[in-house]
């Protein structure tokens, strides 16, 4: 069935991850990353999850589920190895209108997560609906390579120059073509050499020229 695609914010939300396995490690950073406040159910964790405890950055109740915790939770995600817990699980937060995931089920929650590659604020995400895991993570790969940290550095540089932007651009269209022809390969090249503030320095040229001739 088609997935509506979406970007969720969560900061501050709380989350639940059930489980405490590796899965659940990736699912955790995933979620603290976005700003969630975590919230583990397991009778054991990882090492790395036990030292996120430990540094108070996730809440751990250590015990298996029971029905009720998810209340008052906006995302459940379950990572169990027990298909009858993670399912009671997705059935009663469905029914309170919660999101749910199963990682190794998706079809059993209302929501599943794609494969995605992050620079910060520019994300990528690749979703097969399930049919090909390893051409999601092909893609994935391919798109690794060719779009590196160096565009989310870019992402970064164009937020800082928007302000200055509306004052010399004053519609949305004029904008967009502008910054569509000063995405060009030599600011790339030097932001993936590390070469920022020459970087910086060709986009504020281009900033200082451009609604000159208007």
């Amino acid at each position: 069935m088609p997935c509506y695609p979406i970007n969720l914010q969560i900061s501050r939300r709380p989350c639940m991850v059930v489980g405490g396995g590796s899965v659940a490690e990736r699912k955790v950073a995933a979620l603290l990353a976005a700003g969630g406040v975590v919230t583990v159910v397991s009778p054991h964790l990882t090492k790395p999850l036990t030292a996120l405890v430990e540094k108070k950055e996730i809440i751990h109740i250590p015990r298996a589920y029971q029905q009720g915790d998810v209340n008052g939770f906006f995302i459940v995600i379950c990572t169990t190895d027990n298909g009858p817990v993670n399912k009671m699980v997705a059935e009663e937060g469905i029914r309170l209108g919660i999101l749910v995931n199963v990682a190794d089920a998706p079809e059993l929650g209302n929501f599943s997560v794609p494969s995605q590659i992050s620079h910060g604020d520019l994300l990528f995400t690749i979703s097969t609906g399930g049919k090909s895991p390893a051409l999601a993570k092909k893609l994935r790969e391919e798109l690794g390579e060719r779009y590196g940290p160096e565009y989310g550095i870019y992402l970064e540089l164009v937020a800082k120059a928007r302000a200055q932007m509306k004052t010399r651009l004053s519609t949305a269209k004029e904008r967009e073509a502008f910054w569509r022809e000063t995405l060009d390969q030599e600011v790339i090249i030097l932001l993936k050499e590390g070469k920022i503030e020459e970087a910086e320095a060709k986009i504020k040229n281009a900033i200082s020229c451009s609604g000159t001739q208007s």
